[in-house]
């Protein structure tokens, strides 16, 4: 997974083009391990804002891709082929229209199975220093192995699915064109992999941060004041607003306790890739950028609102009691945080759906619904 700074992109667009998250709004780090970006290095910030916690998004020019095998990847993370029955595809449980997650507690694989946890975004992913809300997987090449042969998700084997998709005459041509190779899992994965490292979303608090002053609202620069001023800023941070350190779900008060709900084993985090006590109920700390498209949100998916977890994450996380001018404020920062899909996102079919004649689609949470994925 390609993490580096000063991308080049390698060809034109060409061909016809996980938040389920939960605030980490913590003081402090208690054992999180963080890694990943530091604040104020990213290029072309405005010079009052170099110090800040929270960086711009590259540049989509800049990013060192090629648009072959993104172009390829787009087409295996949106076929249903990739699952036992052909009913799900990556983009299911990670809709673009959804910010990049689902519109669920918890995944619906194949057969209805339900799963275990709700799915974080697959937007601006390229940037999480582990995958999966438990970090067992290092990059998303390795994400990308496991919904694949997942019996609960997609319920394929490699063995069957290869052979499968070199009977297709237009995927034999692309991988050959693409990586000059027959089809083998390890290229599925890395196309899949390069599609979604190119799934970066700039915001309106990028152009922000980068010296446009109007554009954001003064209620969501209001609101990124009080971000910083209640601690959120210890983890969510960097270009991501979090993805870099794990951090225990109920720092401040028992959450899982006052939940009321029997413990489940994703309730244990990163317990159950480690089997180390200190690692009971941490999880990797989500992004926040397109947050408000992704309810509902922490891993159980039991906030249905912004405002809902906003105070939830407040109370646990920081031992605070926001009030709701407070919480208003905060929520309109994250809205700002909402960015825009690149032109090449979208299957060209569903591209042309999502937006009237001659409008390029952009909007993250507007458009067409495709109506299968995983990943």
């Amino acid at each position: 997974m390609n993490e580096g700074r000063g991308f080049r992109w390698l060809s034109p667009l060409g061909t016809g083009v996980a938040l389920s998250v939960g605030l980490c709004l913590t003081p402090g780090c208690d054992g999180c391990g963080k890694q990943g970006a530091t604040p104020g290095t990213a290029a072309n910030v405005a010079p009052e804002v170099v110090t800040e916690p929270v960086e711009p998004l590259p540049e989509l020019s800049e990013l060192d891709l090629d648009m072959r095998k993104v172009v390829l990847g787009r087409r295996l993370y949106h076929d249903t082929r990739l699952s036992g029955d052909g009913t799900v595809s990556c983009a299911t449980c990670h809709s673009l229209d959804h910010g990049g997650a689902e519109p669920r507690a918890v995944s619906v694989g194949i057969g209805g199975q339900l799963g275990p946890i709700n799915s974080p975004t697959v937007l601006n992913s390229r940037y999480n220093f582990r995958q999966f809300w438990d970090g067992r997987a290092a990059d998303l090449r390795e994400q990308a192995a496991g919904p694949i042969e997942n019996p609960a998700e997609m319920g394929h084997s490699f063995v069957e699915l290869i052979p499968q998709l070199k009977e297709n005459a237009t995927y034999t041509a692309a991988f050959q064109e693409a990586y000059g190779s027959e089809i083998t899992k390890e290229l599925v994965l890395d196309a899949i992999a390069t599609y979604e490292e190119s799934l970066l979303t700039p915001s309106p608090f990028d152009a922000y941060l980068r010296g446009d002053k109007g554009a954001i609202s003064a209620e969501a620069k209001a609101g990124y004041v009080a971000f910083k001023e209640v601690g959120c800023t210890a983890c969510h941070s960097g270009m991501l607003l979090g993805g870099q350190m794990f951090q225990r779900l109920g720092l401040l008060k028992d959450y899982f306790k006052d939940r009321g709900k029997e413990i489940t084993p994703a309730d244990l985090g990163r317990y159950n890739v480690t089997q180390k006590d200190d690692d009971r109920h941490m999880f990797k700390v989500p992004t926040l950028r397109n947050v408000a498209l992704t309810a509902p949100y922490l891993h159980d998916g039991s906030a249905e609102t912004l405002e809902e977890v906003i105070r939830i994450m407040a109370t646990y996380q920081l031992g605070q009691d926001l009030d709701a001018a407070k919480i208003a404020q905060i929520k309109a920062f994250l809205e700002s945080l909402t960015g825009e899909l690149p032109p090449h996102a979208r299957e060209p079919e569903a591209a042309e759906a999502a937006a009237p004649a001659g409008v390029t689609p952009a909007p993250v949470g507007s458009g067409h619904q495709t109506p299968q994925v995983h990943g």
